[in-house]
């Protein structure tokens, strides 16, 4: 897919094209992990806690392979752009590689330091024969997600959104009907669920990598690119971006630390109110998938206008879907609480929280958008610093200023204020880069790799 294949149809239908398959695949994400603890759940309150403290680990795997997939998407979609499709194989093939190496050496350490790290997380001894026999289908379940991670990546970066969407969904509808098959009926117990997990995601790999194969997007031929300045390549993107993926987990920590000064029912509404914000902003998260192959493309062509032309349509899309969203929790905020909780002070509670923050999840949208554009740039320090501005700039100390003059409705205040202004600077540190680098673009853009931002 060239630069002209992307705009011949115009932008906007060819974004729509691209993001809708994402969308339904991280619908079935969501639904395929909410059901699987579902079921983990009926095990018993053991199995549940241990589930619990493979969590810290798992963000940690995931925010490695984000990371990289972010990095691959960027890189490879460049020089696509910059017409070296040869290059752009062997660049796939070097990140196969290296990354299910990488995530291979990480599960490897994690399960030899398995017991130390769960005891200083605060497992009882009792709990400690459960997690080894639960540990080794997980890390195993985890390197496969990993690689098959990576290959979805690298579809994407070629301009194939349609393929990893579908295996999306199909490996969670696979994961949700062995889930029962391999815990209650095999029963194999809480290990069952990561063996579903296995045979899963073995089974999407066994699905894509040939076809990446048999389409020519990947191709071992590793020594030909001179691997080592490609992984200093992937490098200077991966470490920015798995760091921007780690904060969100450390602020919602210290945000559900300061709620709880206010009690149990805040905490309870205040969770509640976080994960109807994740499937607020669904339609984000599909988006910034979809939009840095396009972007890495328009900049490896050195078409910056078309650059700018994306993303202003992006934005204008996000702020309006959001600004939809919120009206429908506005008018729906009394029922919904009502649904969500049977008691009267967590309903309340949650109520006062969607009459304010939903009304900024459109500057939220805006600066997840951006971070994922910086990136697609070559600009992942650029991209993290957004992300630290939007957390530890904006987010938390609105919070805290909020929760220290108005108490928990502070709180709910200080989130609104904190993502408007958080979306409204990384707008303005997008459009600063932007002016940075349109008279220094060439047809293939260097990545920022060291410097200030």
């Amino acid at each position: 897919m060239s630069t002209d294949d992307l705009t011949r149809n115009g932008l906007g239908r060819t974004l729509f094209s691209m993001t809708w398959p994402m969308l339904f695949g991280v619908f079935s994400l969501l639904g395929f992990q909410l059901v699987d603890s579902a079921f983990i759940g009926q095990l018993g309150v053991d199995p549940l806690a241990a589930l619990g403290f493979t969590l810290p680990m798992q963000q940690l795997i995931i925010g490695f392979q984000v990371g990289l997939g972010i990095a691959t998407t960027a890189i490879i979609s460049r020089t696509l752009g910059s017409g070296d499709t040869s290059r752009a194989r062997r660049l796939g093939g070097l990140v196969a590689a290296s990354g299910a190496a990488a995530v291979a050496v990480l599960c490897l350490a994690l399960w030899l330091l398995r017991a130390p790290i769960v005891t200083t997380l605060g497992a009882e001894t009792g709990l400690l024969p459960l997690i080894g026999a639960f540990w080794i289908p997980w890390l195993l379940s985890a390197w496969c997600g990993a690689v098959l991670y990576f290959g979805y990546s690298v579809m994407r970066a070629h301009g194939d959104t349609r393929t990893p969407g579908l295996w999306m969904v199909i490996t969670s509808l696979l994961n949700l009907g062995l889930d029962p098959l391999y815990i209650f009926v095999f029963g194999w117990g809480l290990p069952g669920a990561a063996w579903a997990t296995v045979t899963a995601f073995g089974t999407g790999i066994a699905a894509i990598y040939p076809a990446l194969l048999r389409r020519r997007l990947l191709h071992f031929d590793l020594l030909s690119i001179n691997p080592l300045p490609a992984l200093r390549q992937l490098a200077g993107i991966t470490g920015p971006a798995m760091v921007s993926q780690l904060m969100p987990p450390v602020s919602a920590m210290l945000a559900t630390a300061l709620v709880a000064h206010f009690g149990s029912e805040a905490v309870a509404a205040w969770g509640l109110g976080t994960r109807l914000e994740f499937f607020s902003i669904v339609v984000v998260l599909a988006l910034t998938m979809s939009l840095p192959p396009m972007v890495g493309r328009f900049l490896g062509a050195g078409e910056l206008h078309h650059v700018r032309a994306l993303v202003r349509l992006a934005v204008r899309f996000v702020l309006a879907w959001q600004l939809g969203v919120a009206v429908l929790w506005l008018a729906l905020s009394g029922v919904l609480a009502q649904l969500l909780t049977q008691d009267e002070s967590v309903a309340a509670t949650l109520q006062d929280y969607l009459l304010r923050v939903p009304l900024s999840y459109g500057a939220l949208g805006v600066c997840m958008l951006m971070v994922s554009v910086c990136n697609a740039l070559g600009l992942p320090l650029r991209a993290l610093l957004i992300s630290l501005v939007r957390l530890f700039v904006c987010y938390l100390p609105a919070l805290a200023l909020g929760a220290w003059l108005l108490g928990i409705n502070g709180v709910f205040t200080g989130a609104l204020l904190g993502n408007l202004a958080a979306g409204a600077t990384a707008w303005a540190l997008y459009h600063r880069a932007m002016r940075h680098l349109e008279p220094e673009t060439q047809p293939a853009a260097a990545p920022e790799n060291a410097g200030g931002p």
